[in-house]
C-alpha cells in the first residue's frame, strides 16, 4: 500500500503561481511513475502531467504545456507540480497518483494509488 498526501492548493489570482506537493508513504516510491490529475466543476477527471520513476521522462496535457512543470525528489518521497500563469480554467481538485510501473501513463486507470486531492481555485 502507498498513501499519498497532497498539499499546496489554495486561491490565487489569474496569472499567479502555486506549487503542489505530494508526499508518498512507502519505501518503493522511487520505483513508481507518478502523475497529477484534476477534476474541475462538472467535468471529468483529466490527466495533467506525469513523470517516470527517475524523473527522466515527463508528459503534459496540451492545456498546461509551458505553464506547469512536474518534478520529483525521490530522497524525500515527494512529487511536485509547479503551476505558473494560472488561468480560471485551471480551477479544479488536483489529485496525485502513483503507478507501480516505472514509465509514464496518461490514463487514470493505469494508476494504482490516489491521494485525497487538493483544491486549486483561480480567480479572474
Amino acid at each position: 500500500q502507498v498513501q499519498l498526501v497532497e498539499s499546496g492548493g489554495g486561491l490565487v489570482q489569474a496569472g499567479g503561481s502555486l506549487r503542489l506537493s505530494c508526499v508518498a508513504a512507502g519505501q518503493t516510491f522511487s520505483t513508481y511513475a507518478m502523475g497529477w490529475f484534476r477534476q474541475g466543476p462538472g467535468k471529468e477527471r483529466e490527466f495533467v502531467a506525469g513523470i517516470s520513476w527517475s524523473g527522466g521522462t515527463s508528459r503534459y496535457a496540451d492545456s498546461v504545456k509551458g505553464r506547469f512543470t512536474i518534478f520529483r525528489d525521490n530522497a524525500k518521497n515527494t512529487v511536485y507540480l509547479q503551476m505558473n500563469s494560472l488561468i480560471p480554467e485551471d480551477t479544479a481538485v488536483y489529485y496525485c497518483a502513483a503507478r507501480t510501473l516505472t514509465n509514464v501513463a496518461v490514463s487514470g486507470s493505469s494508476y494504482d494509488y490516489w491521494g485525497q486531492g487538493t483544491q486549486v481555485t483561480v480567480s479572474s
